[in-house]
């Protein structure tokens, strides 16, 4: 038992880029790694969407995913994020194969997928796999749960710094791509509200913002602006995966990606 544990930890030191993955013990991640596919994660794409069959499971390196919940009128709201520190596809560990929600990605990057069959294959097989994957699903859970508390208790400034920083965090850079038609859709106001906020923190000298880039001139004075909810936030995360994620510089932001962002819509991003 003790040379298990052992074992673990010392394939944790190895640090992959993707946290969970980090943490999986050796004889686990080698099972998994032949079926680990490279992927580019672009701005927009749909990693699943709402209410169909979920196809891959994915471990995000770089980037940020957005889980996106779609009312009947079309105006839709972020309820959570993924990067670095977790997965795409939780409704396969919890034993479905969809979700009302969808998944886009919010900031580009990159990172692994697997096909969804694969990884429930791997689950049953591995109950050490399965206890590190339920510890993300439990601190993703306490993620949304301080998300709606936040929502209805915090100003839009200090919602705007909490989502700043947590978007830092996942792409360890101190400039990403975060456009007003996303950042409205995590803080759940119209982007006039965007343009508000992010101005002030703006003008306040915590950031740069423009055509929808961000960069991060203050981190310290963000922290001190923001909620306790991001604190919160990170101290489930640290106390249920253990540690820190590996620090990972994305790749730089291209004209490309810039280079006009998509008028104002009520519906969700495809």
């Amino acid at each position: 038992m003790t040379s298990s544990r052992n074992a673990t930890k010392s394939h944790a030191n190895r640090s992959h880029a993707n946290r969970l993955l980090g943490l999986l013990p050796p004889r686990d991640y080698r099972r998994l790694q032949p079926h680990l596919q490279a992927v580019a994660l672009d701005y927009r794409q749909s990693l699943y969407s709402a209410n169909e069959p979920i196809g891959f499971v994915y471990f995000i390196e770089t980037g940020v995913g957005s889980l996106v919940n779609t009312m009947a009128n079309g105006q839709a709201a972020e309820v959570g994020t993924i990067g670095s520190e977790g997965m795409v596809g939780l409704p396969l560990l919890l034993g479905d194969d969809r979700a009302p929600t969808s998944v886009y990605i919010q900031v580009p990057g990159a990172g692994l997928r697997m096909k969804a069959a694969l990884f429930k294959r791997e689950l049953v097989q591995s109950a050490s796999m399965r206890a590190v994957m339920l510890r993300y699903a439990h601190a993703f859970f306490n993620q949304v749960a301080q998300s709606a508390a936040c929502n209805h208790f915090h100003s839009l400034q200090q919602r705007c710094c909490r989502w700043l920083l947590m978007t830092h965090d996942r792409m360890q850079s101190d400039e990403f791509l975060l456009t007003q038609e996303f950042l409205a859709m995590m803080l759940g106001v119209q982007r006039t509200g965007v343009t508000a906020a992010a101005g002030a923190l703006q003008r306040a000298g915590l950031i740069r913002y423009r055509r929808g880039i961000v960069t991060m001139l203050d981190r310290d004075g963000l922290e001190r602006r923001s909620c306790e909810c991001y604190g919160v936030s990170k101290l489930a995360f640290d106390r249920l995966l253990g540690g820190r994620a590996r620090r990972v510089r994305p790749p730089a932001i291209t004209a490309e990606a810039t280079a006009h962002e998509p008028p104002p819509t009520k519906r969700s991003p495809h």
